[in-house]
């Protein structure tokens, strides 16, 4: 069977979501689950966008082996130089350069006509051929592009010296037949094809970004650009695992093949998930959970005599699995240990301790302590609260209601060697707690969602609190967890307002470099 490549922008398109702002060490493990994935590229990242996202990608293209490491650039020099700079030290490095195609983009954002946007284009690949020999060329809104212009432009960057040359639905816009029809229409028309990969990126505006993406493989196009849960700009892009799963599943009628490890596929959509802050909706394909679950006693009962009944996919295929292990107060570091390591982290002893410390605390107050419990711990210990982008901390809180009383909520923060404390009253206690971690912070944060959920069934449960807060043009996510539904809130609101600071903080870099610009890919 043919390979269709599976090209991963989780790090870049699925970060532009808006409130998603993933610091270094984020990105980082991210990157190694996906290598894990064994996918067969990654782009960690848009270094020119900021200081903080160039380290991000140049740790990536360091520690990150097997894949291949993308980093994506204008048709600008300034950008090429900047990727290059940070992915050189990857095992495979490549740059990514875009440029738009279709009139709307060259006549509206560009001010330019074909021609000159097919000379700025090949000047923009031909310099960053020079820095290194696999370049991806993309042809950014292809799907309302012109097709005999879109046939020059690809014809002539093959000849340029392209590797890979992308076909984008930028806008989602395109339909699955129509879709492949522009697939043949290329591999027609273009008498170089045969000397690259062909890739598609589709986004998911109308819902069809999975199905136009299993057209163009239909059609000829081997390189698919996708992201973990369907994540990225506006309604997102293809999704990985249901690209790979289709491909798996149907291999009867596809005929292809992918190099994915699909056990790691729920590990992978799970850690995504909570570092995004992005909540998987349950009956989302694949990865859902509900995706696995039977309550019509019709399908029980077909489920109970042959799982072939209701079930295309067995769970187990996907890395959902039932663990033997059980951990208590009664466990060691050493089944801890196996725990952490059996769950994909690589964590060195300073973390390792501070994951126990926090699991000893969490056995103290439930009989048993779940894998979900674990990552939960992990999460909080070596990613929400990394010190370097933390500006609060949660000390302690106190809330005073009852019937028929105003809740009153006093809330100690602490920054750096400093302890902050304000109260406030609310409408209830958590708007208390939010509040007054407002009155700590001096600015008002809009709250624009608010979740809990418990990561267990037992009633000793981990909650996690999810927020989504907003201040002035800044939006951005927030997370905690606790077994007192409260602490979990205040920990969330308080991560969220450190990420929009985060966010002010990036912006004021971008502008002061000039690239205030995000992608549309």
């Amino acid at each position: 069977m043919e390979k269709v490549f599976i090209f991963d922008t989780t790090l870049r398109d699925g970060e532009q979501i808006p409130g998603a702002c993933l610091n270094p060490r984020e990105k980082l493990e991210i990157a190694l689950q996906l290598a894990r994935l064994k996918v067969d590229a990654i782009e960690a990242g848009f270094p020119i966008s900021s200081p903080g996202d160039f380290d991000a990608v140049k740790g990536i293209a360091e520690k990150v082996k097997g894949p291949t490491i993308v980093a994506l650039a204008r048709a600008v020099r300034e950008d090429i130089e900047t990727a290059w700079n940070a992915i050189k030290g990857a095992e495979k490095p490549r740059i990514h350069v875009f440029l738009g195609t279709s009139d709307v983009h060259i006549q509206k954002k560009f001010g330019i006509d074909r021609d000159k946007a097919l000379e700025r284009g090949l000047d923009a690949l031909k310099f960053a051929k020079s820095l290194c020999p696999d370049v991806e060329y993309s042809t950014e809104d292809a799907s309302r592009t012109d097709p005999d212009y879109l046939a020059r432009v690809v014809e002539q960057v093959i000849a340029a010296g392209a590797t890979v040359v992308n076909i984008p639905d930028t806008v989602g816009y395109a339909v699955p037949q129509q879709f492949g029809k522009l697939i043949v229409f290329l591999r027609e028309r273009v008498p170089n094809i045969d000397q690259v990969v062909l890739s598609v990126h589709c986004h998911n505006d109308l819902g069809l970004a999975t199905a136009n993406t299993l057209a163009a493989v239909e059609n000829g196009a081997r390189q698919v650009e996708c992201t973990v849960n369907g994540l990225g700009e506006r309604a997102g892009n293809a999704s990985l695992e249901e690209i790979v799963m289709a491909i798996r599943t149907r291999k009867d009628y596809f005929n292809f093949s992918t190099s994915v490890n699909t056990r790691e596929i729920m590990r992978t959509s799970n850690l995504v998930s909570r570092l995004m802050g992005m909540t998987v909706q349950a009956n989302k394909a694949i990865v859902g959970a509900n995706a696995f679950a039977h309550s019509s006693g019709i399908h029980q009962d077909g489920i109970l005599k042959d799982r072939a009944t209701y079930e295309i996919i067995r769970p187990e295929d996907l890395g959902i699995a039932k663990h033997a292990m059980i951990l208590t107060a009664r466990s060691g570091r050493h089944a801890l240990r196996d725990k952490t390591s059996s769950m994909g982290y690589d964590l060195n002893e300073d973390e390792f301790e501070a994951v126990y410390k926090g699991f000893l605390s969490l056995a103290d107050k439930k009989k048993r302590v779940y894998d979900e419990d674990v990552d939960i711990i992990i999460q909080d210990v070596i990613f929400a609260h990394l010190l370097n982008n933390r500006l609060y901390s949660l000390e302690s809180y106190k809330v005073h209601t009852g019937n028929g009383k105003t809740p009153e909520a006093t809330v100690r923060l602490r920054r750096e060697e400093v302890i902050l404390e304000a109260s406030s009253q609310g409408g209830g206690p958590i708007d208390a707690i939010f509040k007054a971690i407002d009155k700590i912070v001096g600015a008002f944060h809009k709250l624009e969602d608010f979740q809990v959920r418990a990561v267990t069934e037992t009633k000793e449960a981990m909650g996690v609190a999810t927020v989504r807060v907003s201040r002035d043009d800044f939006r951005a996510l927030g997370r905690g967890s606790s077994t007192d539904i409260l602490e979990a809130s205040a920990k969330a609101y308080v991560e969220a307002i450190n990420r929009i600071s985060c966010f002010m903080q990036h912006q004021s870099e971008a502008c002061q470099s000039g690239n205030k610009l995000t992608p549309q890919n």
